[in-house]
């Protein structure tokens, strides 16, 4: 196989490719420069490259995002749109990194970044393979926590109806929300919330 067609196979699999992913199988970052040059390969920010006539899906921006930030979680308002436990469509991507993480400004997509302790960062993870790329979200139990911890960020009422949500479509069980609220040091503000709906 040729090496311009080894490049658009990934790029067809993953959506966006970077240098990187070529030079994983030997195939210098030249080669995307010239596909670019000659309108085979499209520069959608720095350092990304997808087809032009690629497909955009709602992953997109994830994608990018996990790309460019691999420490990067999506969580809160974010997260409940992923898990479809809220009806709001979020304006900005809002992230959870660790702390003393490097954290880049973007024109696109607009960033809001949560910073997190170790414990706290590292609990609820899960990994979805969005065309290719391992994007992180928290469960929807510890989404449902962060919103009541960062209840000042998102609003109360925003983290109550991510409980209601939550509970009523069996996306959360009451032993995942209680862990979920322990580790976030907010089980006895969540407790009245949590009897009124159990």
């Amino acid at each position: 196989m040729k090496t311009t067609e080894k490049i658009f196979k990934i790029a067809n699999e993953r959506g966006i490719i970077q240098a990187k992913d070529l030079e994983e199988i030997g195939i210098t970052r030249n080669h995307l420069y010239e596909l670019c040059k000659k309108g085979k390969l499209q520069r959608i920010s720095r350092g990304m490259y997808m087809l032009p006539d690629a497909e955009i899906n709602e992953y997109q921006p994830l994608i990018e995002i996990t790309k460019k930030i691999p420490s990067a979680v999506i969580c809160l308002i974010s997260a409940l749109y992923f898990h479809e436990l809220t009806t709001q469509l979020p304006n900005e991507i809002w992230i959870a990194v660790p702390v003393n993480t490097w954290r880049p400004k973007f024109e696109y997509p607009k960033l809001n970044y949560t910073v997190l302790n170790e414990k706290t960062y590292r609990f609820g993870i899960q990994a979805f393979n969005l065309h290719g790329t391992n994007v992180k979200v928290y469960s929807p139990a510890k989404t449902v926590a962060d919103c009541f911890k960062f209840r000042n960020k998102v609003g109360l009422d925003v983290a109550i109806e991510a409980l209601r949500e939550a509970w009523l479509n069996r996306k959360i069980t009451i032993d995942e929300i209680a862990e979920a609220a322990k580790v976030n040091r907010v089980f006895k503000i969540m407790k009245p919330y949590l009897e009124a709906i159990v």
